[in-house]
């Protein structure tokens, strides 16, 4: 009788991940990078499109809107890479030495018009463009500051810096600087309760890091300052 003939299994070698291959759970580069262009499309088409102008004049010459276009986005990109990093570092420094219970006490959901005071004050003696201003305002409502005095610290912010007043009155006088103060601090701290009680119960700024939310409340209620 004649033996049985063995089976052979040929086995395929299978191509690492990581190395261009797509797979089922890693999409390609190109869905990757149109899923990027989706998402970041609203400051990307805009950089894309300044950079290209830039490009063409620096390239063909003539094209004066393309270089005044690249100036400014140089420009911007230098204010940026000067301020944000030093407001970054305070941020962190406030996010880890202010305890959640200071901010709760005086500029909390349940404190009084003093922490309009607060507010106004802290967006006063701040300087900086107003894009520096969110990281702040971030860190505050983490911390537990309330939605209204969130939005007064960003009114004072973009209204009321010091060195902007000191502009303003050397350009204008200190008459009119008084005049649109006295009427700008009493319509955004009224928008800024007009938007807390207009928004939804329960609306919560989106997370900075995925992940991590807002730290748990330790502040005594009888602590919290009603003035």
């Amino acid at each position: 009788m004649s033996e049985p003939t063995p089976e052979i299994t040929v086995v395929m070698p299978v191509p690492p991940q990581g190395l261009g291959t797509p797979t089922a759970s890693s999409p390609s580069a190109r869905t990757r990078i149109l899923r990027f262009v989706r998402r970041q499309g609203i400051w990307f088409v805009p950089v894309v499109a300044a950079l290209a102008l830039w490009v063409w004049s620096a390239a063909f010459g003539g094209f004066d809107l393309g270089a005044r276009t690249g100036s400014t986005l140089y420009g911007f990109l230098k204010e940026v890479a000067i301020f944000l990093p030093a407001m970054f570092i305070l941020v962190g420094l406030f996010d880890v030495w202010v305890p959640r219970r200071i901010v709760e006490r005086h500029v909390g959901t349940a404190a009084g018009p003093l922490a309009i005071v607060w507010m106004l004050l802290l967006g006063t003696l701040q300087a900086g463009p107003l894009y520096a201003a969110f990281p702040v305002a971030v860190a505050l409502y983490r911390k537990g500051a309330s939605l209204r005095n969130v939005f007064i610290y960003l009114g004072a912010f973009s209204a009321l810096k010091l060195p902007m007043l000191t502009f303003e009155v050397g350009f204008l006088g200190w008459r009119f600087s008084l005049a649109r103060t006295l009427v700008t601090v009493p319509v955004f701290v009224l928008l800024a309760y007009a938007l807390e009680r207009l928004l939804p119960p329960g609306t919560r700024l989106p997370e900075a890091i995925p992940g991590k939310g807002l730290e748990k409340s330790t502040v005594d209620p009888a602590e919290v300052s009603h003035e």
